[in-house]
């Protein structure tokens, strides 16, 4: 599989909007875990509603759920799902926006009866953000439920480009 590198500016001064999305939103460093979490939560609600209209979606793995997987010899703390997983556009969309939500777009897409049986957490799409109150690298490798192909998209909390690119290598799903 080659690989192929895209890079993608943000519209905006990025250091400094990231640097008051994160320090201004987030008084407590450990908050971050439970930004995350909500936001892999959202992903497997998002499956879920999916999973009402088409169930093939949800492929052979019909336990969603969602890990928390520390490596302390690495400095990493990785935070996995099977929820309903990003697109190469998306991730380029949603994380590279500061404050776009696919959350809050799915959200509008439902009406009024569907939106009352719905509670997704993160519409405000800053939440994500919080990962750089700990981190100094994100990391996020992504496949769309359904999907065959995985993306890897990477930000350096200070850097003024991101980019999505297919992973270095084969990410299976969990």
């Amino acid at each position: 599989m080659s690989t192929t590198v895209e890079k993608h500016p943000f519209q905006a001064e990025v250091n400094d909007v990231l640097s008051l999305v994160v320090n201004s939103l987030y008084s407590h460093r450990e908050v971050f875990l439970r930004e995350l979490v909500s936001n892999a939560s959202d992903a497997i609600d998002q499956l879920n509603l999916s999973a009402l209209k088409d169930p093939t979606v949800l492929g052979d793995d019909k336990e969603l759920r969602i890990e928390l997987v520390a490596d302390e010899k690495a400095g990493t703390l990785t935070i996995r799902d099977n929820g309903a997983g990003m697109t190469r556009d998306e991730l380029i969309g949603n994380l590279g926006t500061i404050a776009r939500s696919g959350t809050r777009k799915l959200m509008q897409s439902l009406d009024a009866e569907q939106r009352k049986d719905v509670a997704l957490i993160g519409q405000f799409g800053v939440g994500f953000y919080s990962a750089f109150l700990v981190a100094d690298k994100v990391t996020v490798v992504s496949r769309k439920a359904g999907a065959a192909e995985a993306w890897s998209w990477e930000s350096a909390a200070r850097a003024t480009s991101r980019s999505a690119q297919p992973p270095a290598r084969a990410a299976a799903p969990t």
